[in-house]
């Protein structure tokens, strides 16, 4: 008859790491004070020795429920898919857990839903995407749980909290910088949701990419959108059945590009032949339509990631100064865009 071998216990990885168990109580739990060859070996332990913790001696060895929350509403899921994998990977590295809830911002008991949530489940802090992450109320909620959380993207910083964001103004400049160099004067701009600071930001940067140029923005080369694939195929058609055509559309995010793209199809027209179009974000589908779509690299994931590192150092030194950060961008050139046919 086999035998299993029993599971490794927290005492095999510190007599293998040679130190002691507060040591590697102290480096499971991210808190600070242990030298960094220390903690980089007592790591390479737990993972030789595939050492799990149990979640239940934890929480109450430390007073911690070891979860994270991610609040989200947005019509993106491509946004949201990034931002779940990034937070979700880094978590299990870490010895934590991701609860992920979606809540709409426009709802009447934001507030109270977002403080049953935090009873509940008791998270050791709180990943915010926009627009919650500038909501009054989900705020006013945490603070007064006293749940530390992390905003991605906001309108604002705070002086109480962690925050993460990329330059969305340079970044949409840099695209339309990048399709008036091919030669084109007559670019399409499809906004984002309105209730979202992000929109506002990519807009303002393809008007000053075209001021820049001395190109006068024109009205009727502007539609609404909300980040989705239906309002993104919409707002292309409104552009691209008119006599005079943009030979460039630019849509504030993939999803709203990927809708681009299905209209000119229909309506018989050549990417990027007859058209250049541009997107934002490098979700996983712009990589895989043909031709492949030509948009700018959010870090997203990176952002998560950093979401959590930030909620679990925070968690084990509450005094320290809340992190500003902002992260770089990359514009991605794919077949969707070129040189601006004449005539």
């Amino acid at each position: 008859m086999s035998t299993r071998s029993s599971s490794p216990t927290i005492v095999d990885v510190a007599r293998q790491a040679g130190v002691s168990i507060k040591t590697v109580s102290r480096v499971l739990n991210q808190e600070p004070g242990v030298h960094e060859e220390t903690r980089a070996e007592v790591l390479r332990v737990v993972k030789a020795l595939r050492y799990r913790p149990k979640q239940s001696a934890r929480s109450l060895a430390g007073g911690r429920s070891f979860l994270l929350g991610l609040l989200y509403y947005d019509p993106s899921a491509a946004f949201v898919g990034r931002v779940q994998q990034g937070a979700t990977l880094h978590c299990r590295e870490v010895g934590y857990h991701l609860v992920v809830e979606s809540l709409h911002h426009d709802t009447r008991d934001l507030q109270e839903q977002v403080e049953r949530m935090v009873m509940t489940l008791r998270p050791d802090g709180m990943i915010l995407t926009p627009p919650l992450c500038d909501s009054r109320e989900v705020l006013d909620a945490l603070r007064e749980s006293d749940t530390p959380f992390v905003q991605i993207s906001p309108e604002r910083d705070l002086p109480d909290a962690p925050s993460l964001r990329m330059d969305d103004i340079r970044a949409a400049e840099d695209m339309t910088n990048l399709l008036i160099s091919l030669g084109h004067e007559r670019i399409a701009f499809i906004k984002g949701a309105p209730d979202q600071i992000a929109s506002a930001h990519r807009y303002q940067g393809y008007l000053d990419a075209l001021r820049a140029h001395g190109l006068q923005p024109d009205a009727q080369l502007i539609q609404q959108g909300s980040f989705s694939f239906d309002t993104g195929r919409e707002a292309a058609h409104q552009l691209l059945s008119r006599t005079l055509r943009p030979t460039a559309v630019f849509a504030s995010n993939d999803d709203m590009a990927l809708g681009v793209l299905a209209a000119a199809q229909r309506l018989g027209l050549s990417v990027p032949g007859d058209l250049s179009v541009a997107g934002f974000d490098d979700s996983p589908p712009a990589a895989l339509v043909w031709p492949a779509l030509t948009t700018v690299r959010q870090p997203v994931s990176e952002m998560a990631s950093l979401a959590v590192d930030l909620l679990v150092r925070r968690r084990s030194d509450p005094a320290a100064e809340p992190v500003h950060r902002v992260l770089p961008f990359e514009l991605v050139v794919r077949d969707s865009t070129a040189v601006r046919r004449r005539g």
